[in-house]
C-alpha cells in the first residue's frame, strides 16, 4: 500500500450450521453438532447489518506506525478516542463511574485478568498469593492464574471453602459466568484484594441497579457490542500505581495493543453511544435486550414442566437504564439435570449438542452451561433437540 490508498475494515459473516430451508419449511440436519460451549457472540450480526456502514473506516498506509498513542498518557499506547468513547458509553448507560479511575486497554479481558493479578500480587511475601472465586466460576480463571506457573500467585479454588489467613485475591464476576447471578465479595477476610469481572454488567444481560465503583474493574468489548474478534478490552483502576503495573504488563508482554482494534472499537462503540441518544438510530441495548428476552423464554417454555431439565431463576430489579423493572436474561444459561443423569454435558453430547460441564466451574457435573450468543438457526435448533431429548425420556 502507498500514497494516500487506503484499506477499508468492514464485518464479514462467518460460518454457521444453518439448517437447509425448502419452500419455507426448515430442514434439521440431525448429523450437525451444535457448539454452544463457547460465548462466541455472533448473534448481535443482525444488529450491525442493520447499521450498514456506520462503523467502517479507513486507514492510510502512513498512520498507526509509532508505538506510542499518546506518550504523556500512564497507558501510552491507549488510542485516546478509545478513551473517549469508553468513558462516554459508561455515563451513558450508567454502569460504571469514570471520572477517578485510570483506563488501560488490554487484548480482550483475558490479557488483563493476567496483568491485575500480575499488579496486584505482592512481591513480598514467602509464597504465592492465593487466587479464588466462588464457584461456579468462570471456567478459564484456573487455567489463566496458573498457565505461567508464575511465583507471584497461585489457584486456590472456590472462594467458599477459602480459609487461610493472609493476603488473597478474589474474582467476583458479576453478573457471575456461568449462571447470571449478581455476586458480592464471598471470602470474610481483612487482607482481600478484589478483582471485579463486570464483562456481563450491560443492559441487554441485566438491570443496571447502580454504577459499579470499585478499585479494580474489568470490561471487554466482545460480550457489549458482540466484536469478540477484535480482542478489545479494558480495566477501570482506581489506583494509580495499578494501572502503571497493569500497563507495564502489556508492555513487557505484547508491547501494546493493535491500534486499528482499539480506533474500530472506539467507532462501535462511538455508534452504541449515540443509538443510545438519537431517537432515529435503533438502540442498540434495546434490540439487544428485546433479542435475549425473546431467546429465554423460548427456552424457559421448552424446559417449562420438564421431568429432565430445570434453569436458574432471577429477581425483577429496577433498571436505571432502561427505566423499568426488568428480569436478567445472560449470555449463558445454567442447565441443570433432576433426572438420573449424571453426567449432563455427556448427555446433550450424545444428541449433538455441545455445552460446558458445570466441572469445568468447579460444579455439580449435572450442570451445564450454554452459550445463548449463538445465530437463530443455530439456536432454534438447539430447541428443537432440547424437546426431543425430553420427549424421549418421557418416553414419548
Amino acid at each position: 500500500m502507498c500514497g494516500t490508498e487506503a484499506c477499508l475494515i468492514k464485518c464479514s459473516p462467518v460460518p454457521s450450521a444453518i439448517p437447509e430451508t425448502r419452500e419455507n419449511v426448515t430442514l434439521i440436519n440431525w448429523d450437525t453438532l451444535i457448539n454452544l460451549d463457547q460465548g462466541d457472540p455472533v448473534m448481535y450480526e443482525s444488529y450491525w447489518r442493520k447499521m450498514g456502514n456506520r462503523c467502517d473506516i479507513t486507514f492510510s498506509g502512513y498512520q498507526s506506525l509509532s508505538y506510542f498513542a499518546n506518550a504523556k498518557n500512564l497507558c501510552w499506547f491507549l488510542e485516546p478516542k478509545l478513551e473517549e468513547e469508553i468513558k462516554r458509553l459508561h455515563n451513558v448507560v450508567g454502569n460504571a463511574i469514570v471520572d477517578d479511575h485510570y483506563v488501560v486497554v488490554g487484548t480482550g479481558s483475558s490479557q488483563l485478568i493476567q496483568a491485575a493479578l500480575y499488579a496486584l500480587s505482592p512481591t513480598d511475601q514467602p509464597e504465592p498469593i492465593s487466587v479464588v472465586s466462588a464457584a461456579p466460576f468462570y471456567s478459564s480463571y484456573p487455567e489463566v492464574t496458573d498457565f505461567v506457573r508464575s511465583g507471584l500467585y497461585k489457584w486456590a479454588g472456590d472462594a467458599r471453602n477459602f480459609e487461610k489467613d493472609g493476603p488473597y485475591i478474589e474474582f467476583i464476576t458479576s453478573p457471575n459466568n456461568p449462571d447470571g447471578v449478581t455476586r458480592e465479595p464471598v471470602v470474610n477476610g481483612d487482607q482481600g484484594i478484589l478483582i471485579h469481572d463486570l464483562a456481563y454488567y450491560w443492559p441487554q444481560y441485566t438491570a443496571i441497579t447502580s454504577p459499579a465503583k470499585y478499585d479494580v474493574m474489568l470490561f471487554t468489548v466482545s460480550k457489549c457490542t458482540g466484536h469478540a474478534g477484535s480482542r478489545i478490552g479494558w480495566a477501570l483502576v482506581r489506583d494509580k500505581e495499578v494501572a502503571r503495573k497493569m500497563t507495564k504488563f502489556m508492555e513487557i508482554s505484547t508491547i501494546g495493543v493493535s491500534k486499528e482494534a482499539q480506533l474500530r472499537a472506539a467507532k462501535i462503540l462511538g455508534v452504541i453511544s449515540d443509538s443510545c441518544l438519537d431517537p432515529t438510530l435503533e438502540n442498540f441495548f434495546e434490540y439487544s435486550q428485546s433479542h435475549m428476552t425473546k431467546r429465554w423464554q423460548k427456552l424457559r417454555e421448552v424446559v417449562k414442566g420438564s421431568d429432565l431439565f430445570t434453569l436458574q431463576k432471577y429477581p425483577l430489579q429496577y433498571c436505571h437504564f432502561t427505566r423499568d423493572f426488568y428480569e436478567s436474561h445472560p449470555a449463558f444459561a445454567w442447565l441443570m439435570c433432576k433426572g438420573s443423569e449424571d453426567d449432563l454435558e455427556k448427555l446433550l453430547k450424545g444428541h449433538k449438542i455441545q455445552t460446558r460441564s458445570g466441572r469445568k466451574f468447579g460444579s455439580d457435573p449435572k450442570c451445564v452451561r450454554i452459550s445463548m450468543l449463538s445465530r437463530d438457526e443455530d439456536f432454534n435448533i438447539f430447541l428443537q433437540r432440547l424437546m426431543s431429548i425430553q420427549g424421549l425420556t418421557n418416553g414419548n
